[in-house]
């Protein structure tokens, strides 16, 4: 540590070394409290812990172990005052990529004879973690924010996480009815929680986990979002009553349903204003659509809350219930297709044009597949050119795994111009038409950017890294989910 005035570090008086503290993050401030003793006696000062922010987990080579004894540290120091505590556990990365036989084949990660150790592993640490992290905020009443995000489900989607194979992990699921416990003490013990948010916590949330929830901060929560694909709803209609101030709200579509709705429009509650829903088609079998809001519900909402926006994103869901959930009244602001096996239809495409023409600014089509459907299907008006016409808000399109033709993509940028702020396409969707304009030079490419750039008002490139957006989806919803509630 260099001298400061002359003097050395360990002679600064503690508050202006708490001052120096408050501009650094917190990876910073753990280096710094290296310095000496009076430094370390100052690192965990309140006023420096309000908020923390930390991705863990994900670990491989036996890095777990010592994460672990890091998170309880810190979490030991901070967890009984800290105010808004933001959490991202990533226990499986590294642990599912795909291995080579002999010849060169690929085989899939469970095939490894390590595999099931590592597996065991991860999903250890993970647990751990978790009831690290709980146990020290467990008796902390003054938590405002707390926001969990478990990247679990990959393996869930994989079919690896079974009952069968978790029991191995978690016999007599003791650690997970642990975790349980204790996210409910979080929710008692609490009196001031502004904002709520749990997704893909592998069992942590039930059904009856929000009924244990203070009354205080049941009157003050103002941001709620549970989500784990479970039946049944991890959010009762009947828990609404008592969330009165309600501002922004994110859960699995099929658990809007039509009470929650009517709830929510009431005069006793407060207008919602942002509402983000994900409708995973792989579990509409088992969650079916029947009983969400109707448009009459969708009516009343509207009314009550006259400035409610609404961010859907659409995983692998067929066109018809698409088509079916929505609704003319449903104020849809941001709309996220992402698909493997599906395609979105051209009628959802032309729907979504009509319905949210004065509302809708951002709209990502994503297909992971080797085919790219073409929505313009030879047709003289091609259904994104058309959406880009209506949609006189429009501000992001990004466009992955469909064809999109040169010349349409000139006449988007044209239509929109700068207001247009994200134009986001990879490179291999996009596909020339014999139209001579874009063969008067040598490179039709080059001439396409030209006429885009000129198009938007700015510097405008194909997307070269499909990664950018190609994120797992799950992860993807959750963190745009946080964007958007914040922004209200």
């Amino acid at each position: 540590m260099a001298l400061v005035g002359g003097v050395g570090a360990s002679a600064l008086p503690s508050e202006l070394i708490v001052h120096i503290f408050s501009f650094l993050s917190a990876r910073d401030k753990l280096r710094a409290s290296a310095v000496c003793s009076r430094w370390r006696e100052c690192l965990f000062y309140p006023a420096l812990w309000t908020e923390l922010k930390l991705r863990v987990g994900g670990g491989t080579n036996g890095s777990g172990t010592d994460e672990t004894l890091k998170l309880e540290f810190l979490m030991r120091k901070i967890g009984s005052f800290v105010r808004e505590l933001q959490l991202e556990f990533a226990p499986v990365e590294g642990y599912l990529s795909p291995l080579h036989d002999v010849e060169g084949r690929m085989e899939p990660a469970e095939n490894d004879p390590q595999f099931s150790d590592r597996w065991k592993d991860a999903m250890n640490t993970y647990l751990d973690q978790v009831l690290c992290v709980l146990n020290s905020i467990r008796s902390n009443r003054n938590l405002q924010k707390l926001s969990l995000f478990g990247d679990t489900c990959i393996l869930q989607d994989e079919g690896i996480l079974d009952s069968a194979q978790f029991h191995q992990v978690d016999q007599g699921s003791k650690k997970i009815k642990e975790i349980q416990t204790l996210f409910e003490e979080v929710l008692t013990n609490s009196r001031r929680m502004k904002w709520l948010s749990s997704a893909f916590m592998l069992g942590m949330v039930t059904s009856s986990s929000l009924a244990a929830m203070s009354n205080p901060s049941a009157t003050s929560v103002e941001h709620l979002s549970l989500l784990d694909n479970q039946l049944p709803s991890l959010v009762p209609a009947v828990e609404m009553e008592r969330l009165l101030n309600l501002r922004s709200l994110a859960l699995d579509f099929c658990d809007f349903t039509s009470d929650m709705c009517r709830l929510l429009s009431r005069g006793d509650h407060v207008p919602l204003h942002r509402l983000s829903l994900l409708i995973n088609g792989t579990v509409l079998a088992s969650k079916p659509l029947e009983g969400t809001a109707s448009e009459e519900d969708w009516k009343a909402l509207v009314r009550h809350s006259g400035n409610l926006r609404v961010y859907v994103m659409a995983l692998d869901v067929r066109s018809q219930d698409l088509l079916t959930v929505l609704k003319p009244s449903l104020p849809l602001e941001r709309i996220h297709f992402d698909s493997y096996s599906t395609c979105t239809s051209v009628a959802v495409v032309e729907l979504i044009s009509l319905q949210y023409n004065k509302t809708l600014t951002h709209f990502v089509l994503m297909r992971d597949d080797a085919g790219f459907p073409d929505l313009s299907d030879n047709r003289n008006e091609d259904p994104l050119v058309l959406l880009a016409w209506r949609c006189i808000n429009l501000s992001v399109l990004v466009i992955h795994g469909y064809t999109v033709w040169a010349h349409n993509l000139v006449a988007i940028s044209r239509l929109r111009g700068s207001n247009l702020r994200v134009l986001a396409v990879s490179e291999e969707s996009i596909d020339f038409d014999p139209d001579p304009v874009f063969y008067l030079e040598e490179d039709p490419v080059h001439n396409l950017i030209k006429e885009v750039s000129l198009g938007l008002g700015r510097v405008w490139h194909p997307m070269m890294d499909t990664s950018i957006v190609l994120s797992e989806p799950f992860q993807h919803f959750y963190r745009e989910m946080q964007s958007f509630s914040e922004g209200m």
